[in-house]
């Protein structure tokens, strides 16, 4: 098995790697190179930042978009984007105005609305992680989320796992061998590792 964990400049990478490694991964390549990609047998988008900071480094790489697109929706195979890489496969992130995302999975992000002021943005910690169905890589569980900006999908069918933060927020997304996160499995203790070692069994 071969992990592809895209290399674009994300902060979380070494954190997510040593933690693909924890979780039972041998074949985790870092890498830029859009032929790695495409031949991998898993592909990790990681993320932190602004949506605009990651979207045009990423774009910027020869080659990686199409590799992406073609592994994930050609060959199918199986794609697990953090944070901020979940958040790129929206239609437009609305972060320091607006930006075109992957459209992978129709939606917005925006800005994490609060109607009570004693709720505090970011939303960072610990929190729950809720299932309104059951999903084979996602258990109900508490993980660790640090983020502004949330995904808002077109279609609730997309919407895998949701968070409380002063209302629903959404804290994973996916359809077919796709999924995203918007919890960090690589600070998420052995919450977050069994969520990858699940990943690296999933069969979709």
């Amino acid at each position: 098995m071969t992990v592809a964990l895209i290399d674009y400049g994300a902060g979380n990478l070494h954190s997510v790697h040593n933690a693909l490694r924890a979780a039972g991964a041998h074949g985790v390549v870092v890498t830029a190179d859009a032929e790695v990609v495409r031949r991998a047998t898993r592909i990790v988008l990681p993320g932190v930042g602004a949506f605009r900071a990651c979207i045009e480094p990423l774009r910027a790489i020869p080659g990686m978009i199409d590799a992406m697109r073609e592994a994930v929706f050609d060959d199918g195979t199986p794609f697990l984007g953090i944070c901020v890489g979940m958040q790129l496969l929206a239609d437009t992130g609305e972060e320091f105005g607006s930006h075109a995302g992957l459209g992978w999975i129709g939606g917005t992000v925006g800005f994490v609305e609060r109607a009570d002021p004693a709720i505090k943005i970011p939303h960072m910690g610990w929190n729950d992680v809720m299932l309104p169905r059951p999903h084979a890589l996602i258990e109900p569980g508490e993980a660790y989320f640090l983020h502004s900006y949330a995904f808002e999908p077109s279609n609730p069918a997309d919407i895998l796992a949701t968070t409380d933060h002063g209302g629903a927020l959404v804290a994973a997304v996916g359809r077919d061998n796709m999924i995203g996160v918007q919890f960090h499995p690589e600070k998420s203790q052995a919450y977050g590792l069994d969520f990858l070692a699940r990943f690296l069994e999933w069969q979709p």
